[in-house]
């Protein structure tokens, strides 16, 4: 009442601005008080898993094995301790047909959600993963052996990322877009629209078991479609924890949950998922020896396949072209990411950084520099550490030691200079741990076995080149091309053309200048070229190869202009059809006033010629 006896006192048109004002302001309030956000996340809550809680002390296997002897169970563990985590039952073939009968039931209806509808499920998962943080990094440590650094950044970050990038841009990425016409075709309006394919499928690795499980769901369900992932058997007790969570995000915001199924299973099983004829599409990612069977079994029903199959991603570092002499910080911040891109979830990582490739004077600053930070390295149990000072964590599995240190002595027989590791590391806490030495190995050439296949380990391995050239050679001389990354100068327009230059001369699908797997922070199309496989997921091509891409053509303006076979042209053809096609095209097509001119004549006419 006061605001009005002041209006009283003020002149008419005052006084008419302040009663403005105070209805305006009564109406906002009421719309914030009384209107909800439709897209708002919704809360709720899932017990941490009892292995998550701090304390937990789990049965310490003799022998660890995802194989039980005498079961069909998967016997997980914890790879860094070797703790039992629990049994988890594989999927049965039976198991699958009703996984895919209850997503097939589940898909017409979430195929007809509104963006916004859809963006809410995404909102309600990413505001419980930020809420959650601590319980997922833990289970995918537990689960995978990485450090709780290692999964924040690897697992939770990266598929913050990506919820927010579709929440944001996929609308934009799946809306129907239009398409030019022509002359012939002026009264017709042309688009493409980006429709669910209905049931998808996904087989993933077991290095980044949350985001590799979560990347396809979410890409998924933003495109309407229902999906199943085959998660890794070496991960089976997380995956498991993972799927509840956005089966609960889809039940609170009123969906189905049957939109999304985990079906952990043995190899045995899986061409049954890969081969089904109720799956529109599969995302494998994995070894290349699995991607051949993969690709067999999908080709029985016709499933198109997006394949992901690793590499040997290359580091390389050029010199300034006219021989300045690099910052010392610009070769520790360079030294520093190359750390970050070998040792990153103990070199488990498709994307990492398998190679270093460095032009003669950032050689032998770069062996300097990563000599003896690669030795201070401390392997370890994060979760149980006391004192917090664990650089890298277990490998998954012993299995392939051996492999690692023949390839290692074999390097070193032909040349190469082992300076720091190069076995197997018995760790005095946790001897059942699968733990592999950080690695240095120098002066490695292409001709080397360590040099071509992918080991995907704790193994620095370090080449040098002479020229720009001789590094792009190098860089393309393996049957991989997935990503690379190429630091340098860029302090002359010559030392960015030299950056250029290797960006472009790189055989792969991605490539970070002065940075690495910067492509993925940002959700940019991810997949490679050659033996790293085909097809791309992440992005807008990502979202759009899970869609039927659909062309429509319709009448611009119905009532009045509509497709009309002339009568020379109808069937059965009249005298004159020749000469009258013959001048559609060139009046369609033809380049020059004069040959659109002979056109009409001939269509009017119907004259050969």
């Amino acid at each position: 009442m006061d605001v009005f006896r002041l209006a009283n006192d003020v002149s008419p048109n005052a006084r008419t601005i302040a009663i403005t004002l105070v209805a305006l302001l009564v109406a906002w309030l009421s719309y914030t008080l009384f209107n909800s956000d439709p897209e708002a996340a919704l809360p709720f809550t899932l017990p941490t898993p009892e292995q998550c809680k701090t304390g937990w002390q789990g049965k310490v296997l003799d022998d660890p094995s995802i194989k039980l002897p005498g079961s069909t169970a998967i016997q997980c563990y914890a790879p860094a301790t070797g703790q039992l985590l629990g049994l988890v039952n594989p999927v049965t073939p039976d198991g699958i047909d009703r996984a895919i009968s209850k997503a097939t039931r589940a898909q017409p209806e979430w195929g007809r959600t509104t963006f916004a509808q859809r963006r809410r499920v995404l909102k309600t998962l990413l505001t419980f993963i930020l809420d959650s943080q601590e319980d997922i990094v833990r289970a995918a440590c537990l689960d995978s052996g990485k450090t709780r650094v290692d999964a924040l950044f690897g697992e939770v970050l990266v598929t913050a990322e990506k919820l927010k990038w579709t929440i944001d841009h996929g609308e934009r990425a799946l809306r129907a877009e239009r398409r030019p016409a022509n002359l012939l075709m002026f009264y017709k309006t042309n688009e493409v629209r980006y429709e669910p394919l209905g049931v998808v499928a996904a087989c993933v690795s077991w290095n980044y078991p949350f985001h590799n499980l979560l990347g396809p769901i979410i890409s998924a369900l933003f495109t309407g479609n229902a999906i199943l992932v085959k998660n890794s058997e070496q991960t089976a007790w997380s995956s498991a924890y993972y799927c509840t969570i956005v089966r609960a995000a889809l039940s609170v915001c009123g969906h189905n949950p049957d939109l999304v199924h985990a079906v952990p299973c043995w190899p045995a099983t899986a061409a049954h998922l890969t081969s089904h004829p109720g799956i529109s599409h599969l995302t494998f990612i994995g070894s290349r020896p699995v991607a051949h069977e993969v690709a067999r079994s999908a080709a029985k029903a016709l499933t198109p396949v997006c394949v992901e199959l690793g590499g040997k991603d290359a580091a390389i570092v050029l010199d300034d072209p006219v021989g300045k002499s690099v910052s010392e910080s610009e070769m520790q911040r360079v030294a520093s990411i190359i750390m970050r891109g070998v040792f990153q979830s103990a070199g488990q990582n498709c994307i990492g950084i398998e190679r270093v490739i460095s032009m003669p004077l950032a050689y032998e600053r770069l062996l300097k520099l990563l000599n003896p930070r690669i030795a201070s390295l401390r392997l370890g149990d994060d979760l149980t550490s006391k004192d917090g000072t664990v650089d890298v964590g277990a490998m998954i599995s012993s299995a392939l030691f051996p492999r690692l240190e023949t390839l290692i002595d074999e390097a070193v027989a032909q040349g190469a200079r082992l300076l720091v590791g190069g076995h197997r590391y018995e760790h005095p806490v946790h001897p059942q741990g699968h733990y592999f030495a950080p690695t240095l190995l120098a002066d490695v050439t292409p001709n080397m076995r360590i040099a071509q296949e992918e080991v995907f380990a704790p193994i620095c391995t370090l080449m040098r080149a002479s020229t720009l050239d001789s590094a792009l050679v190098m860089a393309n001389s393996t049957a991989y091309g997935l990503g690379c990354s190429v630091f340098g100068p860029t302090s002359s327009s010559l030392a960015r053309a030299n950056l250029d230059y290797i960006a472009r001369g790189v055989r792969a699908g991605m490539v970070a200048i002065n940075d690495f797997a910067a492509f993925y922070a940002v959700q940019l199309p991810f997949g490679g070229t050659r033996g790293s496989g085909y097809g791309r997921f992440a992005g807008e091509e990502g979202l759009r190869g899970l869609c039927n891409v659909k062309s429509v053509c319709v009448d611009r303006w119905p009532g009045v202009v509509k497709t009309v076979i002339p009568g020379r042209l109808d069937y059965p053809l009249r005298e004159g059809s020749w000469g009258m096609g013959r001048g559609v095209v060139e009046v369609g097509y033809g380049e020059g006033l004069g040959r659109r001119v002979a056109g009409l004549r001939r269509m009017v006419g119907g004259g050969g010629g």
